[in-house]
């Protein structure tokens, strides 16, 4: 009997400890915090709280491009410190943050590895085909460059390019679709902060010749014409509220399926109207 009591009693103990080895492994698993992004010059900012039990901060350690950091994990904030891997600005970054499982750290500016629009224009030009060249230096990171063509009043998105996100000189090329008379192209790029960075424009006089449409009261169609001849452009057709109905690039629009009523033409580089009967 005592001998079962004492199996018994070595049965509940092995339990206990394997229920602490279990609970302790999980804890020292814990999770962790991934950040990518490029490399910008800036450090960044850790708010590390206590885990649940009040023993101990939330950070076990922190890995920079897979190395282990001397970064002091242990209070209520800490500084993840670029300097001492020697990166340069564009730099692919990966940062992991292993934490405690019963807790979570707050990275207070992990904005500062996304790609920023720092770009500088070095060489801008256009031909009287369209050909449209830019170069630039002082990109920290990948990001897309849309290419504008000033029409109608406005400047319209008639591209995009992905910039290649060096510090380098890049070179880029993009064919636009020239209108008549003095055309003016430009890029912009926009960051994380939604704030666009515009290029000046570069301009030229095409030798697209004048465009013309009819019918001003159409049932079908509406036809471009340049010389008594068909003609390609781009178009937009605007309702009496100013939502846009139909848009495209072509020598004619079929306007059989619009409601019947005025309607506004964008064209060539100019601005019509024009009735649905």
């Amino acid at each position: 009997m005592n001998g079962i009591i004492l199996s018994m009693k070595k049965i509940l103990v092995l339990l206990v400890v394997l229920l602490f080895v279990t609970k302790n492994a999980s804890a020292q698993s814990g999770g962790v915090i991934i950040l990518e992004g490029n490399y910008q010059g800036k450090n960044l900012y850790v708010q590390n709280p206590f885990g649940s039990n009040g023993v101990g901060f939330c950070v076990s350690e922190v890995k920079v491009n897979g190395n282990i950091t001397t970064d002091e994990v242990n209070s209520s904030a800490f500084e993840i410190d670029m300097k001492p891997w020697k990166l340069n600005v564009g730099d692919k970054v990966e940062i992991k943050i292993f934490h405690k499982e019963d807790c979570k750290p707050k990275v207070l500016n992990a904005e500062v590895l996304k790609p920023k629009s720092t770009y500088e224009i070095v060489s801008m030009e256009v031909d009287k085909e369209g050909t449209f060249k830019w170069s630039t230096k002082s990109e920290t990171g990948k990001l897309t460059f849309a290419v504008e063509q000033y029409r109608w009043n406005k400047w319209v998105k008639v591209g995009e390019v992905d910039g290649v996100g060096t510090p380098v000189t890049n070179n880029y090329s993009f064919k636009i679709v020239p209108h008549s008379g003095k055309n003016q192209v430009r890029v912009r790029q926009t960051d994380y902060s939604g704030q666009p960075r515009l290029s000046k424009a570069a301009e030229f006089v095409s030798d697209v010749p004048e465009i013309t449409f009819a019918p001003i009261k159409a049932k079908t169609d509406i036809n471009f014409v340049s010389k008594g001849k068909p003609i390609e452009t781009m178009y937009e057709i605007y309702d009496q509220y100013g939502n846009v109905v139909k848009k495209g690039f072509g020598d004619k629009i079929d306007v059989s399926n619009l409601p019947k009523g005025g309607y506004f033409l964008n064209y060539d580089n100019k601005m019509g109207e024009f009735v649905k009967k």
